[in-house]
């Protein structure tokens, strides 16, 4: 075979011009569904084999295909699906050319990306597991650390430093699931559906299913070939993912400050400035809540894409593919310098308890009340008034003296020391989703049950 028909276009036999080299570079894909070339060749023994099944293969040319194409890498070409055919003719010569019968690029592009994308997905769903675990380790390694819970970055109530990291598993948690859902979408085979009407050689398509680990058939040729709402979803799922680690991101960056002082990063995970010799950047944290606008900004782009599209293949979903492979690199990346982080980071549970104050415990005074007999809407009003007056004597509330209580309230009783404990105030909180120990145990029991499962 003669170098000018091995480098032949798949699709040159309607074209006797050139192609401007602009052109090719702008057209090509090779330069980055290389990364393919694993799927493209599973894809290929499969068919083969689908091939032979309804006898447009004999054994012997089916078992030369398959010997042919485990035995080399893509070059130059178009494109990965370009380069593995050209690569296998001039190793087998013009049997080759019997593998792409009933088969088109359509299909076997959107076979190939969701081929590898399951595989992908085992290990972006492991970092996130492995991130899960880290949380929960630390969690129950730290439960008796008390902090300050904030809403619109002022105090509220006590809770345990693990209840609050916790919060952050259960999203992950979230994320968890909604990916073990999406599977099953990008699960589905569209290989036989042709360019675009389907298959006309009968080729098995539950075999091709079975062979590949698909867990379903594209029903619709139109559909399976057109289809790109997997990657669509993915991003999406990826967005959600990231924003969930800029959030637990933001919380270490404030609470690492020396205002709060609450934790301090790892060496690993920070770096210093170029002109101010005493700082120590949580850059870690920062690249992680910067990254989920760029993985944002991918899946964004990509449903711009999408939206005018006329129905079936369009040149236009060439554009999948970078977007994809960046949005798996950075989602599977950023998990794994999370978990680094979460692993390694200091906290400092003397600075986190100094950051109680007794104000924190005004919904606790309320509650008091309301377990004399006195609705809540007045026992709020009473707390209310009882932190004004410490404010206005600048002390703590538990400094206020009984006298002071029993002009607020003659509800009020010598018990009311008993309120001004933060450990007692976590404690109480002991219904399901509460920050006492037990709760917080609970929610440990529920995300290890939750690795061990999924």
């Amino acid at each position: 075979m003669s170098n000018q028909t091995a480098k032949q276009n798949l699709w040159g036999g309607r074209f006797t011009g050139k192609t401007d080299p602009l052109m090719h570079a702008f057209n090509q894909s090779l330069s980055y569904d290389q990364r393919m070339h694993a799927a493209d060749i599973k894809g290929s023994i499969a068919y083969s084999k689908a091939l032979a099944r309804v006898g447009i293969l004999t054994k012997d040319e089916e078992k030369e295909i398959i010997t042919g194409l485990t035995q080399f890498q893509s070059k130059d070409d178009e494109d990965i699906h370009t380069a593995n055919e050209r690569r296998l003719s001039e190793l087998i010569g013009p049997l080759g050319g019997k593998l792409h019968t009933g088969r088109s690029r359509n299909d076997q592009c959107a076979t190939d990306v969701r081929l590898w994308l399951m595989e992908e997905v085992k290990g972006v769903k492991k970092g996130l597991k492995d991130l899960i675990r880290v949380i929960v380790e630390r969690a129950d390694n730290e439960k008796h650390l008390l902090l300050p819970g904030y809403t619109h970055l002022q105090r509220g109530q006590p809770i345990r430093w693990s209840h609050l990291i916790l919060s952050h598993a259960f999203s992950f948690n979230s994320d968890l699931e909604r990916l073990n859902q999406l599977i099953p979408r990008i699960s589905v085979l569209p290989l036989g559906c042709g360019a675009l009407a389907g298959n006309p050689f009968v080729v098995d398509r539950d075999f091709l299913a079975k062979e590949l680990g698909f867990s379903s058939v594209a029903e619709n040729s139109l559909w399976g070939v057109g289809d790109r709402d997997f990657i669509a979803e993915f991003m999406m799922w990826a967005s959600l993912a990231m924003i969930h680690l800029s959030r637990l991101a933001e919380d270490l960056i404030i609470y690492s400050t020396a205002e709060f002082g609450f934790v301090t990063l790892s060496d690993a995970y920070s770096t210093g400035s170029s002109i101010m010799p005493q700082k120590k950047n949580p850059d870690s944290l920062e690249l992680l809540r910067g990254k989920s606008g760029r993985v944002f900004g991918n899946m964004s782009g990509f449903l711009m894409t999408l939206k005018g599209l006329p129905s079936t293949y369009n040149k236009d979903m060439q554009e999948d593919k970078e977007p994809l492979f960046d949005v798996v690199d950075t989602v599977s990346a950023s998990f794994k310098i999370a978990e680094g982080v979460i692993a390694t980071l200091e906290a400092h549970g003397d600075k986190m308890k100094a950051a109680l104050t007794m104000d924190v415990l005004a919904t606790d005074l309320a509650d008091y009340l309301v377990r004399k007999g006195i609705p809540f809407r007045e026992t709020h009003h009473i707390s209310g008034r009882a932190v004004a007056l410490a404010e206005s004597r600048k002390c703590q509330l538990n400094e206020l003296n009984y006298d002071d209580y029993k002009k607020l309230s003659d509800k009020f009783s010598e018990d009311i020391k008993d309120v001004f404990d933060f450990d007692a105030s976590v404690e109480r909180r002991e219904s399901i989703g509460g920050t006492s120990l037990k709760m917080v145990e609970r929610q440990i029991a529920v995300l290890r049950e939750v690795l061990r499962t999924a």
